[in-house]
């Protein structure tokens, strides 16, 4: 399965780049050396050009992962600790896939991991915001439109012309993220799973109306809930509900896709954490989730958390048979959203600002000022397995109800009441 990579020559060890794109981005301590991020084996470092750099990780081979950790990459924990002669670098110590190791930690987004340790190379940058209110907007736009073309430039003949055969189709919630996307691809179908009635296939439906395109609905039912449950911890390692909830639509979405034929899945992750799209970065001095008391700083605290997230949605598509294509999180895309000034991330309750004014002209209003639930919410899935989980006998009054169940659902035996109307 082809990873979604740049066009300038990757290796097989490598993903996302060129073994000469990621010596460039040594080199120069460059964060975002474009593309839409790298990791796997670099067979040798290059020599810092800087003569005041410290770099101890001067020879190679090295495992590499970019910043925001859109490649997952992971190593066993004993080749990660300093203390052990294994080599993180040998061929049975590192895997792009979890599963292929008996004891898989996550090699650090934007870090080099060599025989001399692990070294943070890379940094998110922190642009102070751009003063010039349109060139801010400009910027974004320039960025999204190049992120976009590249999306619909890459695409197969047969994706060209809607075929049955072609090689992408979209995850579309109906929302300002995925219309984008969808927009750029205007023969590609859409994919939208949640449980009858769920919000998420309401506003998909509606969008999907609004632009003229061919929509499929995956209806999850019990059965299927408890199937990707399964899945999905098996691909990624997490049991925890909020990570399953999140994950469980994607893979379905995903394996629906792969089962019609498609082997890419055009998603819009990044976008809430990027354009400011999460109701906590609104009053975040008033907000006890975030640390951060400015709009720019709450941002910033949710950018970091893409790593995790990635890692996560990442193997639950590939798990599905799908591999991600995610133009809104192109290093054009992040350097733009970076510099935006807060009242082009929220203005008043409105979030997202810059993205949606981007959005408007390519996709109808409706679909623009859309305001979206979170994933696990807007498809029912949350609330589903809340009630799976009740009628299993982990009621609401038991500490983590829905994680014992989740644990007791992964295990070898089926849970009590499994099965049950």
């Amino acid at each position: 399965m082809a990873p979604d990579a740049s066009s300038d020559g990757q290796s097989s060890d490598l993903r996302g780049a060129s073994p000469d794109r990621v010596r460039a981005a040594l080199r120069d301590a460059d964060p975002l050396p474009g593309g839409r991020g790298f990791a796997g084996l670099l067979a040798d470092l290059p020599k810092w050009d800087s003569p005041d750099r410290d770099a101890p990780n001067r020879e190679g081979p090295a495992l590499v992962r970019g910043v925001l950790g859109r490649q997952p990459l992971f190593a066993e924990a004993t080749a990660l600790d300093p203390d052990t002669e294994r080599r993180s670098t040998a061929p049975d110590a590192w895997a792009f896939d979890r599963a292929d190791l008996k004891d898989p930690e996550p090699v650090p987004a934007g870090s080099v991991v060599s025989a001399t340790g692990t070294e943070r190379v890379w940094r998110l940058p922190d642009p102070g915001p751009e003063p010039d209110r349109e060139a801010a907007l400009s910027a974004v736009d320039d960025a999204v439109s190049a992120a976009l073309d590249d999306l619909a430039s890459s695409l197969s003949p047969a994706s060209a012309e809607g075929t049955a055969d072609g090689d992408l189709a979209v995850a579309f919630s109906g929302g300002v993220d995925s219309g984008l996307v969808a927009a750029a691809v205007p023969e590609a179908p859409c994919y939208v799973a949640g449980f009858e009635g769920s919000h998420d296939v309401a506003a998909a439906r509606e969008a999907a109306s609004a632009m003229e395109r061919d929509l499929r609905v995956v209806e999850i039912t019990h059965e299927d809930l408890r199937r990707a449950v399964r899945a999905v911890a098996a691909a990624t390692g997490r049991r925890n509900p909020m990570d399953v909830a999140i994950a469980v639509p994607l893979f379905l979405t995903a394996e629906a896709a792969a089962a019609d034929g498609f082997d890419r899945l055009a998603v819009g992750q990044g976008a809430d954490e990027l354009f400011g799209g999460y109701s906590k970065v609104v009053d975040p001095a008033a907000d006890p989730r975030v640390e951060a008391d400015t709009v720019r700083g709450a941002r910033t605290e949710t950018v970091r958390t893409l790593p995790g997230q990635l890692e996560r949605d990442v193997l639950a598509l590939r798990a599905a048979g799908v591999e991600p294509a995610t133009p809104l999180l192109d290093d054009r895309v992040v350097a733009a959203a970076l510099a935006l000034p807060d009242d082009l991330l929220v203005d008043g309750d409105e979030r997202k600002v810059a993205l949606r004014r981007v959005a408007a002209g390519r996709v109808p209003e409706s679909v623009h000022g859309a305001d979206k639930k979170a994933v696990q919410y807007g498809t029912y899935v949350s609330r589903e397995l809340d009630r799976l989980a009740r009628q299993a006998g982990y009621k609401r009054r038991m500490d983590d109800h829905v994680g014992k169940y989740v644990e007791a659902l992964c295990s070898e035996e089926k849970p009590a009441g499994e099965g049950r109307s």
